[in-house]
């Protein structure tokens, strides 16, 4: 087990932003860690990479804490933050090297390393190039590059597709895909076609609590609270529905357009077509709906469309 978040906790003044988050990723395994704007991604992250110290709980990265051994689990990690940080009067290889002195890589095994990134990201033809003067998305490279310098187990990446073009986010894609064969890569997005493109666990978070975590195919699987949409050419009444063993919830979305949140889904289907059958109802649609990655996050935050 390569990072382990142990029951973290956060405070700013008065606002607790995390309340025991705990989850775990695994070498090889990329983790998409999702939430609204507020929940608490990037204190969690920031206390992964050891930016932060947390209130309460710890990080261990390879069994190490960082709140025993910060500089330790710092030379370990790789940090992407959302902004990106650069300095742009720098040419490339000349801001790599600067960083892998750092982390206290000198000589031949500095070079190395540079020569190795530099191929990784895709940066040889722009290596001799100023930072300031490469687009946005090989300036996400030199990031990715920065993080990846000192070679370290886990990747952690906040936003690292925000911002650029369909191409550009292709490449972005491909690239965080290789690197995550041989390292455990956390990454953070709204983007919920990067997640189901990219990662093979996902994190939810809301409110600073952990909402959800499992493998991505067995959230997309789980049809413990499935949704249906009944439409009818007739005018429909909320108590018909009032006795169904089946029906979690019910939404009125128009006179004969309802949402329907099951509890049993065999057994609301079941009771559905009894309905139409004895009210002698026409039946225009009575549609699931998809299951993906982007309705999971909106039932699990509360998240309305």
């Amino acid at each position: 087990m390569s990072l382990e978040v142990k029951e973290l906790s956060k405070y700013y003044g008065q606002q607790r932003a995390l309340k025991e988050v705990s989850f775990t990723a695994e070498k090889g395994q990329v983790l998409g860690f999702l939430g609204p704007n507020g929940a608490g991604k990037s204190t969690t992250m920031k206390i992964a990479a050891g930016y932060l110290l947390p209130d309460g709980g710890d990080v261990l990265v390879n069994g190490v804490s960082v709140m025993d051994h910060p500089q330790e689990v710092s030379k370990m990690i790789g940090y992407l933050p959302e902004h990106n940080p650069l300095y742009l009067e720098m040419y490339v290889r000349e801001f790599l090297s600067f960083m892998a002195g750092l982390y206290q890589l000198k000589g031949k095994k500095a070079k190395a390393r540079i020569d190795g990134v530099v191929e990784a990201c895709g940066l040889g033809d722009e290596q001799h190039k100023k930072i300031g003067a490469l687009s946005k998305g090989y300036r996400q490279r030199v990031g990715l590059a920065k993080a990846l310098v000192h070679d370290p187990a886990v990747i952690i990446l906040d936003e690292p597709t925000s911002g650029l073009d369909p191409n550009q986010l292709v490449d972005i894609r491909k690239l965080i895909k290789s690197i995550s064969a041989e390292k455990t890569l956390v990454l953070s997005t709204h983007v919920m076609q990067e997640v189901e493109a990219l990662c093979e666990k996902v994190v939810i978070i809301h409110q600073g609590n952990v909402v959800s975590q499992d493998l991505l195919a067995n959230l997309k699987s789980d049809n413990s609270e499935m949704v249906l949409y009944l439409e009818t050419q007739e005018r429909l009444r909320e108590e018909w529905f009032a006795a169904m063993e089946g029906l979690g919830e019910l939404h009125v979305l128009g006179d004969g357009y309802f949402q329907l949140k099951a509890v049993n889904p065999t057994i609301l289907r079941k009771e559905i077509m009894e309905l139409i059958s004895e009210k002698s109802l026409s039946l225009l649609s009575l549609r699931q709906e998809e299951r993906n990655l982007e309705s999971i996050f909106r039932q699990l935050t509360g998240t309305k469309e």
